[in-house]
């Protein structure tokens, strides 16, 4: 059963039997460093321009590739350096990769909102590294993409994490506080749980053994030894910006008690003075689920009103 579990969080089941797993990880997803997150501020509008050359530029280029991915890569920079519109920062949930169907369905609504949205993989899903996922390296490949497309744009950053990626998304903000990094404007969390040791006793794989005695002995104390904790409630006290709650009643992955449960921790745990924190739950009646938040007809209305109220706001 725990390999089942380690199977489902992607965790490498030669370390189940050992119950550790190496706290030594490399510093992001592909190989190279940590970039600075002041690297735009750093640079004259002028020098920047001649870093990156003009989308035209580019796709007129003699001998441009769209397959090719240092093409690929320059592309992307020229059109995150050009948009005038805000950036949204998307973390995706435990399954799949940014490719799912329903994520694709986000980013076509955030899109048609006027964000620029920017999608990643951590290491071990998708197309990135095949290293193996631990909670230390994924934040670790989120802080990595956080300050490459800060280093990039000067336009606002928001942070949307789902499921898995709300517990990525609150650490990582934890740690760019940590750090004195500057972090986003805001930050939505859907879907998210409190903390990983109550999900896992909460998904519905684990119906048939939660109420078993050695349940917690053999399944939740190895995943929290073995530092896969995601302690939203813990994190969510450890940094300043503003915070919108999206979960629908029906959710049966993630249910949604776990995330009103988080967000009271936070009423109770975070200064008075810091960004506010919101919650909107989505009726059973919708249908909505774990994945189908982005059809909620409201969903425009909720997302472009708290990104509005918080976009210069200073915390």
């Amino acid at each position: 059963l725990v390999r089942r579990y380690a199977k489902e969080l992607h965790v490498d089941e030669s370390t189940i039997p050992n119950v550790t797993i190496s706290s030594e990880e490399p510093s992001i997803a592909r190989g190279g460093s940590i970039i600075s997150g002041d690297g735009a501020d750093n640079q004259t509008d002028q020098q920047l321009e001649h870093r990156y050359r003009p989308i035209e530029q580019i796709l007129h280029a003699e001998g441009f590739n769209p397959s090719d991915e240092h093409h690929q890569k320059e592309l992307f920079e020229a059109s995150l350096r050009a948009t005038t519109n805000d950036v949204v920062l998307y973390l995706h949930g435990n399954t799949a990769s940014r490719g799912a169907t329903h994520r694709v369905e986000l980013y076509k609504r955030l899109r048609s909102l006027n964000y620029h949205v920017i999608a990643m993989d951590y290491r071990g899903y998708g197309d990135s590294a095949s290293l193996s996922p631990t909670e230390r390296g994924v934040v670790f490949d989120a802080l990595a993409v956080y300050q490459y497309v800060t280093s990039i744009t000067k336009n606002p950053v928001y942070l949307w994490g789902h499921s898995l990626g709300t517990g990525v998304s609150t650490h990582l903000l934890s740690l760019l506080t940590e750090m004195s990094l500057p972090g986003p404007r805001a930050v939505v969390l859907e879907s998210p749980f409190n903390n990983i040791r109550e999900e896992i006793c909460a998904h519905p794989f684990s119906k048939l053994y939660r109420h078993l005695p050695w349940f917690d002995y053999t399944v939740s104390k190895p995943m929290y030894n073995n530092m896969l904790r995601f302690e939203s409630d813990q994190h969510i006290a450890e940094f300043r910006q503003p915070v919108l709650i999206l979960h629908a009643e029906d959710d049966l992955v993630v249910p949604f008690d776990l995330g009103y449960k988080l967000y009271r921790k936070a009423l109770d745990t975070r200064g008075k003075s810091w960004g506010p924190i919101e919650f909107h739950r989505f009726e059973k009646s919708s249908h909505y689920g774990h994945k189908h938040i982005c059809r909620a007809p409201n969903l425009p209305e909720i997302v472009v009103r708290f990104f509005h109220n918080y976009r210069d706001a200073q915390y």
